[in-house]
């Protein structure tokens, strides 16, 4: 099966790190955070990968051409301009890295890959979230309720104090944190689709999020996977922060290959 990540997008709230980088690339650990994401597919089998590139995607393409001599013992002759590999340590990945465009939009990235996903079941994702989601779970609720896409929704992480207001709603009561886990579900990632759902996408300028999905859902061809453990996106620094913090901690929820 292969796993589709949208790493494209300018993206416009992590100050400098974007500056010099794509967003999915900032660093987790040491590590970009889609190499994460890819991590977590791998886990579950997921192995075969198409990376839809756009806004500085040869930072992208670099460094996925350095990886696999970045995990390797070397031996360098430089007498006889020689190079000997002594072990490798790579995960068995096929990557494919395609510029989708620097101005199209998630559904108009996801089209412009339609003829490289093939007729088979494909997972899909954005290139900015982590999360532990058992994606073996996701196709396995995609293929038993024969939907054309699988949404995996999630309760997205408590950001703001909640205000409660007396009757007349013209005072503060007092004032609540927001708790994680309200019942508030919002659009995950972690997308299981059929190649089909793909021809509801008109252009490269759409929103796979706008009116494919809209349509889709009124056709009654998506399902819905309900995540209720660890989701972070990293929209801000302070997520990026909070992450580096669980990285370090040594047992960050999302790292499900170890």
């Amino acid at each position: 099966m292969k796993a589709v990540i949208l790493a494209g997008g300018y993206g416009s709230r992590l100050g400098e790190e974007l500056t010099v980088r794509p967003k999915p690339m900032v660093e987790i650990g040491g590590y970009p955070i889609l190499w994460h994401i890819m991590k977590i597919y791998s886990a579950h089998g997921v192995n075969d990968f198409i990376i839809c590139c756009g806004f500085q995607g040869h930072i992208i393409k670099q460094y996925f051409s350095d990886y696999y001599l970045h995990a390797c013992d070397l031996r360098f002759d430089l007498s006889k301009n020689r190079m000997e590999i002594l072990g490798q340590h790579v995960e068995p990945w096929t990557v494919t890295l395609v510029d989708t465009g620097i101005d199209s939009g998630t559904g108009g990235r996801l089209k412009r890959v339609r003829d490289l996903i093939g007729e088979e079941t494909f997972c899909f994702t954005y290139g900015d979230v982590l999360s532990d989601v058992n994606v073996s779970e996701v196709i396995r609720s995609h293929r038993e309720n024969e939907a054309l896409v699988t949404l995996t929704a999630v309760q997205p992480p408590a950001r703001f104090g909640a205000l409660e207001l007396n009757e007349s709603g013209d005072r503060i009561h007092r004032f609540q944190e927001k708790r994680d886990g309200m019942e508030v579900w919002v659009n995950g990632g972690f997308f299981v689709i059929e190649p089909a759902a793909i021809d509801y996408i008109s252009g490269e300028e759409e929103m796979w999020e706008a009116a494919p999905l809209e349509q889709l859902a009124q056709d009654k061809r998506i399902s819905v996977y309900r995540h209720g453990g660890f989701w972070r996106c990293v929209d801000h620094l302070s997520d990026k922060m909070h992450l580096e913090s669980l990285w370090q901690s040594g047992s960050p929820p999302w790292n499900v290959w170890e």
